[in-house]
């Protein structure tokens, strides 16, 4: 940085200086004697974490934050103290304020920030900083680093609109800016809506008509409540914690062995649909095999951070290799928990937020316990795990289990019977042959036996002779006669079955355990090879501490993340499902709560829904209800022009955000109104299908078969959640996906041609649309109206306007007349799929149809949560 500030920051020159400064502002009558400012505002009241904290995390705090490697001119922003010390702030004067003259002075030599910088503040901003320091200079702590506490609710609202809580703090905001919220959607779009959160599928035409015709004041929550008591809404509330755990079916890397982390999923699924809390579903992931006689069950949910790459290529150094499950462990959880970005302080002290290499490490001390070997073992071609795991045979694995080991033992009596018979055999013929002279290849116990007369052996003697003859049979020439004995053919066959089955059938879920506690150093640049000072487990210094009686080890941390006084956990997960529900997080990046986060314009209603889920004992559903029961989340997503020019993000929540659909949500959608979705819940992954060769790139040596092997029958048609997940290449026809190789919490949408290709020439979207068209045809076999009408119900869960049937039929016409004059069209088309076409409906039919029902999942609406 060109010309640098230089001053000294010394606790005894800041001291002085702000004995100094006091007493100049007070001897000037700046101040009176409490310490207030006695010079008028300069406009409104400035709020330093929302107006000016953003402006110097932006533009100051790289080179002027706490980092000390990094820092410039030995300068502090961050720290009000140390800014006003140093000269750089002096409150209620501009004019004699270092940072005033240096953000508005030309000279490029002096300008701050520095023209190599790439930052300029504008007008606006650099007047917000003169008149912060006129006020006074006041700093504050982070709002995410203070507690939260209840706020008061809003009182100046409509009472008519405000269902909840939720809708007083939003109604009281709207108002402030004088904007309208909006009405409630219609009751077609609200169950449309309400069942795309909670269950990712579609209501039956039944459902939504009884919905829509209930005249109960209660209909909506009694919905509500249905849908949360139904077993699909944990397969649906799981997706994105799947994409937060960076869960996969297999290992990453070359080789990309293939785990059975998919009994975690199953167990997140169960969890959710149980309602466990949330405080007990953090610390059984984070620490289930630290609890006092742990159950299996809290061990299996461990594994969420083993859900991690692990590359077992030829040239992987083990121990590099766990550095890397290391850090990648410690920004999961960082970022799932608390928010924050602590990988930025793998290699040097954070440049924002008050977190050090110190804290990063002695954080990751708790995790550097682990009985792993960073890189995978083999156990088949296919299954590669490392270190420490649970074995968890199925029922129908100890049923195969135990029919391999009678078969084994029929064997091997058979090969005992034929040991002896050839035994008894090779002893005549050796016995009457042999020299009486000896042979120096006889062991010299059976040789001084043999020299012995026979007529002159004692019972003992011979029956030593035996011993001897058949332990120097079985040591020298069975080995040459089993391939002429097919007993033993059949015991090594049964043996390497076993073998083989047992380590690639057997499911062995990779678990987290201290069995092997390291001494954790601060590495110099997170370098392996580096290390510096050592370690012992703490939680970060910027935080409350961890109580004396906690463990001092995850569980210990786990369970400090849940202390009343902790200001992030509650915030960040609220701040979820937040998003989950209305688009957007409170807080607009979930992943980062640190000072270069957003102002979160609703932080009342983040504070309030934090402290209530806190103190309902961290109950999910109850805190869901509250959220999806309110009349913000009812809200019409209709927008009027002037809301769109006034809030285009509709950040003041005054209508309903119409959001596209996960891609695997729209697969199980498009899947569940054909009448092919495979309704089971859990178990092993599935492989629907995919385009031939998708795993083709990884087939670079001999080493395994790469081959995609497609599922058949139902298994075809399961979930999304069920697709077996390769970390390293994603399911090709769900778009926008997490990659499954880091944590990711928010949301991605693009719009690009390749997701309007994939739902249109998709096998699984062709399908879909062939066998909705022909549950239609069989439901109205005559009606054309009729049979429209029934389709849009299925997949738009509304009524068509006499408008769109008009398009349809027209489309519906059009399709027809293409396949009567091209019938092998037609029949190419009804060949999609492994679902066999009713031969009794007729072809040309059926393809036009199916091909308006195509149609029809690809509209925009279709694909939309309205």
């Amino acid at each position: 940085m060109s010309n640098p500030l230089r001053f000294s920051v010394s606790t005894f020159h800041r001291t002085l200086t702000w004995l100094i400064l006091i007493a100049s502002l007070w001897a000037n009558g700046l101040i009176d004697a409490s310490g207030q400012s006695t010079v008028a505002p300069d406009g409104p009241p400035i709020d330093f974490n929302r107006q000016i904290r953003p402006i110097l995390a932006e533009n100051c705090f790289y080179c002027h934050g706490q980092d000390a490697n990094h820092r410039a001119a030995e300068l502090r922003l961050d720290i009000g103290e140390d800014a006003i010390a140093s000269g750089a702030i002096v409150p209620h004067d501009p004019e004699a304020s270092e940072m005033i003259a240096r953000i508005g002075t030309e000279d490029p030599d002096s300008q701050m920030p520095p023209p190599s910088s790439n930052r300029q503040l504008s007008a606006e901003q650099k007047e917000l900083l003169r008149r912060w320091i006129a006020q006074g200079a006041t700093y504050q702590e982070h709002w995410a680093f203070i507690p939260p506490v209840r706020p008061t609710l809003p009182d100046k609202i409509d009472e008519r609109w405000a269902r909840n809580p939720i809708d007083r703090f939003v109604a009281a905001l709207a108002a402030e800016q004088g904007m309208s919220v909006s009405p409630e959607a219609p009751r077609e779009i609200l169950i449309k809506r309400i069942y795309a959160d909670l269950l990712g599928l579609p209501p039956t035409p039944a459902e939504v008509a009884q919905f829509v015709a209930d005249s109960d004041p209660l209909a909506y929550e009694n919905l509500v409540d249905r849908l949360l008591s139904n077993p699909h809404y944990g397969e649906r509330m799981a997706l994105p914690w799947l994409d937060a755990a960076r869960y996969a079916d297999s290992n990453g890397f070359q080789q990309d062995g293939d785990t059975w982390q998919w009994i975690w999923r199953d167990w997140v699924v169960q969890a959710l649909n149980d309602d466990l809390p949330f405080d007990q579903f953090s610390i059984w992931q984070l620490a289930g095999d630290l609890l006092p006689e742990a159950t299996n069950e809290q061990k299996i949910a461990s594994a969420f951070n083993r859900n991690h790459l692990l590359n077992g290529e030829g040239g992987a150094i083990p121990e590099e290799q766990r550095f890397v499950v290391l850090f990648d462990r410690i920004d999961t959880t960082s970022t799932n928990w608390l928010g924050l970005t602590m990988a930025c302080a793998q290699c040097h002290d954070h440049k924002y937020d008050p977190l050090t290499m110190v804290d990063y490490y002695a954080l990751m001390d708790a995790f550097n316990r682990v009985d792993e070997q960073g890189v995978p073992r083999y156990f088949s071609s296919r299954i590669r795990v490392d270190t420490p795991f649970v074995e968890l045979p199925t029922e129908e694995n100890r049923q195969r289990i135990a029919d391999y080991e009678q078969k084994i033992q029929v064997a091997r009596e058979r090969s005992e019977l034929a040991t002896a018979a050839a035994f008894a055999g090779w002893r005549d013929g050796f016995l009457a042959h042999v020299i009486r002279e000896g042979n120096d290849q006889w062991p010299e116990e059976l040789e001084r036996l043999l020299l012995i007369p026979k007529a002159d052996r004692s019972s003992e003697q011979q029956q030593q002779l035996d011993q001897q003859l058949r332990q120097y049979f079985d040591q020298t020439v069975l080995a040459t006669l089993k391939p002429q004995l097919p007993a033993f053919a059949d015991l090594d066959r049964w043996q390497n079955e076993l073998n083989q089955y047992r380590s690639d059938q057997i499911p062995r879920v990779m678990i987290m355990s201290d069995a092997n506690p390291r001494q954790t150093h601060v590495l110099s640049r997170g370098e392996y090879l580096k290390p510096m000072d050592v370690v012992q487990f703490d939680t970060p210094k910027s935080l409350p501490p961890l109580p004396a009686e906690f463990p001092r080890n995850r569980l210990g941390f786990a369970r400090w993340l849940f202390l009343p006084e902790h200001p992030l956990t509650a915030r960040v997960q609220v701040n979820r499902l937040w998003q989950q529900f209305f688009g957007d997080g409170l807080v607009v990046t979930p992943e980062d709560f640190g000072v270069q986060s957003e102002y979160p314009l609703h932080k009342e209603l983040l504070d309030w829904l934090a402290v209530e889920y806190r103190e309902s004992g961290w109950r999910t559903k109850a805190l869901v209800r509250l959220m999806v029961t309110s009349s913000t989340y009812r809200q019409a997503s209709v927008v009027t022009t002037e809301a769109w020019e006034r809030d285009p993000r509709n950040a003041f929540l005054t209508r309903a955000r119409r959001l596209r659909l996960p891609s695997l949500v729209l697969r199980d959608w498009a899947l569940a109104t054909a009448g092919l979705l495979d309704s089971r819940i859990g178990g092993m992954p599935v492989y629907p299908y995919q385009p031939d060769g998708v795993w083709e790139s990884l087939a670079i040596t001999k080493e395994r078969d790469f081959t995609y092997p497609k599922s058949s029958g139902v298994d075809l048609y399961r979930r999304s959640l069920y697709t077996f997940w390769r970390r390293t290449v994603g399911p090709s026809n769900m778009f926008d996906a997490a990659n499954r190789q880091t944590c990711r919490v928010r949301t991605s949408i693009t719009s690009t041609p390749l997701h309007a290709l994939t739902m249109l020439n998709d096998p699984t979207w062709v399908e879909a649309a062939r066998m909705l068209a022909q549950r239609t045809l069989r439901e109205q076999p005559a009606d054309l109206p009729e049979q429209l009408k029934l389709v849009f119900r299925r997949v738009l869960c509304r009524e068509a306007t006499d408008g769109e049937l008009e398009r349809l039929t027209a489309a519906y016409h059009k399709q027809r007349a293409h396949y009567q004059t091209h019938s092998a069209a037609a029949q190419e088309w009804l060949s999609v799929g492994q679902a066999p076409p009713d031969t009794e409906l007729d072809p040309i039919t059926l393809a036009a149809l199916g091909n308006v029902c195509l149609a029809i999942l690809n509209l925009d609406e279709a694909m939309t949560r309205q």
